[in-house]
């Protein structure tokens, strides 16, 4: 089975990563790839792909990895209705009672205004 998955490329803390079609059953750096059908820049989001030859592969059984299943469809490629997309996370805080935001918020106390002393004639 195809799998299309990212392989890292790059120098260290400045990843890049090629958008790769290889067995699904060897490691992503062991080099024996089918195809190279695009490139990844984390840090600048850039994204280069031949729409072409990923619809080609992902029409023949190719299945993406969650990554680059999400890079795609950013990318306006239309995934078969077998590729399952996976929700985004969002992390939860731990004592969310404790947040700023969460707090009640203090009414700002307004004081009464003085009695006026009854005018003596």
């Amino acid at each position: 089975m195809l799998a299309i998955r990212l392989q890292r490329n790059g120098r260290t803390h400045l990843p890049v990563y090629r958008i790769v079609v290889q067995e699904s059953q060897r490691h992503p750096l062991s080099g024996r790839v089918v195809a190279e059908v695009g490139s990844f820049d984390p840090k600048t989001k850039k994204t280069v792909l031949n729409k072409e030859k990923v619809e080609f592969y992902l029409k023949n059984g190719a299945q993406p990895s969650t990554r680059v299943a999400r890079i795609l469809t950013l990318e306006g490629v239309k995934l078969p209705a077998w590729v399952k997309a996976t929700p985004v996370k969002h992390a939860k805080a731990k004592h969310a009672d404790k947040l700023r935001k969460n707090q009640p918020k203090e009414e700002p106390v307004e004081e009464a205004p003085a009695e006026e002393a009854p005018a003596e004639a």
